[in-house]
């Protein structure tokens, strides 16, 4: 008799366990707010709301400023999450509102959290099936579970500082190969931290350049002195990649 309940307890809990729905559930949803995003707030999360809104924020932070900090972490962790328009906004105004120190590790915080959101409702529903399929895959697929296991903390800091790889990208390929979460997560939140720091310098200045009536420059990352260290950054990152490579091929 006990036999016989512990199977049909096992048996009710088996389908909300496997239920697909229940899977793609978050990851559906934040397609869906992220596409519903791109139409709707393009126009709100913009360097000119900022500037129109300055006087208010500056206020807000001195009288509240725990309360601005907290606010400011979950509106960037929410554009992270959903991939909303608005990250270059979002950090740059961590620098604005909270110099360069407070304002790159709130903007490291939010992003951290973000990209773990995404990543685990990644993981839950395609990355479960993907990450299984590589597992029980020959061939192709077991050569590259293989080489991304192998190296997986350089692939995941190369996703980090490679200029070209968007955010939203390094955030969910980790999850649809299967990567280790601890180190999904910190890689995330040292890789990028040398964006983080342009992003928030970038801010510190921007009272100056709302005072001249401009807008900021973001085109000033791809200058050579910004774009060099990042670059030498993720050549160190792919050493590791590279050396194994030669190793195996001179069979060393």
């Amino acid at each position: 008799m006990e036999k016989t309940a512990h199977q049909e307890a096992r048996k009710d809990a088996a389908p909300a366990r496997k239920h697909p729905v229940l899977r793609h559930a978050p990851l559906a949803v934040i397609l869906a707010v992220a596409a519903i995003g791109a139409f709707t707030l393009r126009d709100y999360l913009s360097f000119e709301t900022l500037r129109d809104n300055r006087e208010a924020l500056l206020t807000y932070r001195d009288a509240h400023f725990a309360l601005m900090v907290a606010g400011f972490i979950g509106i960037y962790f929410l554009i992270v999450a959903f991939s909303l328009p608005g990250a270059a906004v979002a950090s740059v105004t961590g620098g604005f509102l909270f110099g360069l120190g407070f304002g790159t590790a709130f903007n490291v915080i939010a992003a951290t959290l973000g990209a773990i959101a995404i990543f685990q409702a990644a993981r839950m529903g395609l990355g479960r099936a993907l990450a299984a399929r590589m597992e029980a895959g020959e061939g192709t697929l077991k050569r590259i579970k293989e080489g991304l296991h192998e190296n997986e903390v350089s692939v995941l800091f190369l996703l980090r500082l490679v200029p070209a790889v968007p955010f939203f990208v390094a955030n969910l390929l980790p999850a649809l190969v299967g990567v280790k979460f601890r180190n999904f997560v910190w890689t995330t939140a040292l890789g990028i931290i040398p964006g983080a720091l342009v992003f928030t310098w970038i801010g510190v200045g921007l009272g100056e350049v709302f005072d001249r009536g401009e807008s900021p420059d973001l085109s000033l990352l791809w200058e050579p002195q910004i774009i060099g260290p990042l670059l030498g950054l993720s050549a160190l990152a792919a050493l590791p990649i590279i050396i194994k490579a030669v190793r195996g091929k001179k069979g060393i």
